[in-house]
């Protein structure tokens, strides 16, 4: 594990909404005797960020998070994506274009603190980048195959070549025998969903048109590959815990959870 210093201060922000298609009021969610939100937040404040916000349009978890002690900004209800959210706070709070941003989602409730050090510390040695962000390997192949695990391929320095929910890379020998087991050797990646990026790089993002491959794929990195940008992905020096986007994932985050208390 890196034990590199940042050398550049950074903010996390962390966009919550009430309405999930899949699990609503998700933010709200009781996990391991506190609401979601609480868990993303403290995960938050143990990194080396200067600050750390909640971004939300919803009162009943601006309620709850204030309670927790956490800085809530209230923002506008019309947002599409977490980005457009944190594009609202940089503005309103008036953030220098150089500013860091990490954005962490709200429903990681077992991501590590050394992760969003890693992502920021990312940004910082990449200066060539448009954003930054994380991968681990994939070591199975039911991974592979599932299009909610979406994969990541990288040229020789890390920079991404494309964000898919399809097996990538494809082993042609291999897979047109057997597609139960991974073939050794070759670089299979799952995207962590935490970025980095500077105010200004965001200003222009929200710019941008939705691409094609982003409205196929439902992956909005993808608009930054589209647009000509680059995207530097570390390998995460560790494994984040279970994220939650449905019931069951409730369930494995609460094990997780209680398992390290």
């Amino acid at each position: 594990m890196s034990t590199e210093r940042l050398t550049q201060p950074f903010r996390v922000v962390i966009p919550a909404r009430y309405g999930a298609t899949r699990l609503p009021g998700k933010p709200l969610i009781q996990i391991a005797g506190k609401p979601m939100i609480g868990w993303v937040w403290e995960r938050a404040c143990a990194s080396s960020a200067d600050e750390v916000l909640i971004a939300t349009d919803d009162a009943r978890i601006a309620e709850v998070c204030t309670d927790l002690g956490a800085k809530v900004v209230m923002t506008r209800a019309d947002h599409r994506s977490g980005s457009e959210r944190i594009a609202e706070v940089v503005e309103r709070r008036g953030w220098a274009a150089g500013e860091i941003i990490v954005n962490l989602q709200g429903d990681e409730p077992g991501i590590s603190p050394a992760l969003i050090d890693q992502v920021a510390r990312g940004l910082v040695q990449h200066p060539d980048a448009g954003l930054s962000t994380l991968a681990c390997p994939i070591e199975d192949a039911n991974s592979l195959f599932d299009p909610q695990v979406v994969k990541v391929v990288t040229d020789r320095n890390g920079y991404a070549l494309y964000f898919t929910r399809a097996p990538v890379p494809w082993h042609r020998d291999q897979f047109s025998r057997d597609q139960t087991l991974l073939p050794s050797g070759v670089p299979f990646l799952r995207h962590i969903g935490l970025y980095a990026y500077r105010a200004c790089f965001l200003a222009r993002y929200l710019a941008w048109p939705p691409s094609v491959l982003e409205q196929a794929e439902s992956l909005e990195q993808l608009r930054v590959l589209w647009h000509g940008e680059r995207i530097h992905v570390s390998e995460a020096e560790t494994l984040p815990g279970p994220g939650v986007d449905t019931p069951d994932d409730v369930l494995q985050a609460t094990r997780w959870l209680k398992a390290r208390q």
